[in-house]
């Protein structure tokens, strides 16, 4: 469901009314629970009621974005082996659950044109201001030609986009133990984005449209997506990245 986004002085009319458009936000005065926000020249997410919640946002050039592209590992990280990116750069990948985009930045980084596809409208709107915003940075020069966004459904999507050599699939899991005190992050997903109930019916038009693999990013206990065991995992330190094969990269 949309959410509104509380105007602000500081943010351009433009800008504004071109969000509002894009994702079918509506410009309010007054707001209650979860909302946008303009902070510090970037589109946050926050609830009104919860300040310890801290802002939510898509920064991919500093923070966690820019250590990781850093200090990450590289093409021996293991979504980046499950991806291909070890073997070849200039993949193209659809990452149809691209969520604040930081998987879809890490396999941009290491070469690959990723388009990320988002269908919530808040989550889609922090990413098109984080892109905004990262292209800004000179070090990420190369991130408007690799990264592009699509406000759409990950299964119009599929069903949609041109082929593309690499379909990544990472959707929402609940948590393993629902007495844990779930991040805040994931907290305030799970308010805003719901859960991805229709994500095993994604699998099969996955599969159609990459034409070299799917990858589907699980945590380690989970089943496999629509209970098909894949080609191939490869184990990352929280993760686990199910890799299902059509061609050799």
């Amino acid at each position: 469901m949309p959410l509104n986004l509380l105007h602000s002085p500081e943010l351009n009319a433009d800008y504004a009314a071109s969000l509002c458009q894009q994702f079918g936000l509506t410009l309010a005065t007054k707001i209650s629970g979860w909302h946008l926000a303009w902070q510090d020249n970037a589109l946050v997410l926050r609830h009104s009621e919860l300040p310890k919640q801290g802002d939510i946002l898509v920064d991919f050039a500093g923070g966690a974005a820019s250590y990781r592209r850093q200090y990450g590992g590289g093409k021996s990280e293991a979504i980046a082996k499950a991806c291909g990116l070890n073997k070849k750069r200039d993949l193209t990948v659809l990452d149809a659950t691209a969520g604040l985009g930081r998987d879809a930045f890490v396999l941009a980084s290491l070469g690959a044109n990723v388009t990320m596809v988002e269908r919530n409208p808040a989550v889609a709107a922090l990413l098109y201001d984080g892109l905004r915003r990262g292209k800004q940075c000179a070090e990420l020069s190369w991130l408007g030609e690799r990264m592009q966004l699509v406000h759409s459904s990950a299964l119009q999507a599929l069903q949609q986009q041109a082929a593309v050599d690499v379909v990544y699939l990472d959707p929402m899991f609940p948590p393993r133990d629902k007495t844990a005190l779930v991040k805040k992050e994931m907290r305030a997903f799970h308010d805003v984005v719901g859960s991805d109930t229709d994500a095993d019916a994604l699998l099969a038009p996955a599969l159609q449209l990459a034409q070299k693999r799917v990858v589907v990013k699980r945590p380690g206990y989970a089943e496999f997506l629509a209970a098909t065991a894949p080609t191939m995992s490869v184990t990352g330190k929280n993760n686990r990245f199910d890799v299902y094969i059509n061609a050799a990269i």
